[in-house]
C-alpha cells in the first residue's frame, strides 16, 4: 500500500539528517496517514480512505460531501 494521502495527495519526500559533525545521511519523511472509514451520505455507503491528519482537518471544515466529490 503506498503512503500516499487520498485526498490531498501528500506523499513521502526525502532530504538529509546532518549531524554535528555535518555528515549527511539520506533519510525520508512520511506523511501522518490514517485509514478512516467515512459514511458518504448521497451514497449511503461507507468509504474507506487513507487520508492525511491535515485531510482530516480539512474534512471537518468543509464536511464529506465534498470529500465524495474529490473522491471520484
Amino acid at each position: 500500500m503506498s503512503k500516499v494521502c487520498a485526498l490531498t495527495g501528500k506523499r513521502p519526500i526525502y532530504g538529509n539528517n546532518v549531524s554535528h559533525a555535518n555528515n549527511h545521511t539520506r533519510t525520508r519523511w512520511e506523511p501522518n496517514l490514517h485509514t478512516k472509514r467515512i459514511w458518504i451520505e448521497e451514497e449511503k455507503r461507507w468509504v474507506k480512505v487513507r487520508i492525511s491528519a491535515k485531510a482530516m482537518k480539512i474534512m471537518s471544515k468543509t464536511g464529506t460531501a465534498e470529500l465524495a466529490r474529490l473522491l471520484k
